[in-house]
């Protein structure tokens, strides 16, 4: 299928570390304010713009929590298309060369035989002509074939 979950789940991580340093950071604002020893007008000014700013910053590191929880989730379903997928090809792959031996050996026969002709099961045809999407495509979750 298309994307690397490795390095999107690195990327998911990515993402919950910048909140963590988001949130830090904005810890160490408020801290370093309060701890600065300055008192008036000024000094409750800062405090104020200081603390607002802190908020948005962990805002923010709420909002990395958000996209990385979302990608983890489209990740998962990522993870089972692609399972999907592969069991389909698998199951597909048995059918298609099951169903062509049995059709190669009808054919083999009735050339041999007098001239008898044994056609083949409509079903085993179908799966015979069956012409694969390439392996991994997305195009294998749409494919209908008898025994599938």
């Amino acid at each position: 299928m298309y994307g690397d979950t490795d390095v999107m789940r690195k990327r998911a991580r990515e993402l919950r570390e910048q909140g963590v340093d988001l949130r830090a950071t904005a810890d160490r604002l408020v801290a370093q304010t309060e701890h600065a020893g300055w008192t008036g007008r000024a000094a409750a000014a800062l405090d104020e713009r200081v603390r607002d700013r802190a908020t948005h910053l962990r805002e923010v590191a709420a909002q990395h929590d958000t996209a990385a929880d979302t990608l983890d989730a489209h990740l998962a379903e990522v993870d089972r298309l692609k399972d999907l997928i592969a069991a389909i090809e698998r199951r597909a792959d048995g059918l298609v060369t099951e169903a062509r031996t049995r059709v190669a050996r009808l054919r083999a026969a009735e050339s041999g035989e007098h001239g008898l002709r044994v056609l083949p099961d409509p079903e085993d045809e179908q799966l015979a002509a069956f012409e694969e999407p390439p392996p991994g495509h997305r195009a294998w979750l749409a494919v209908e074939l008898p025994g599938l």
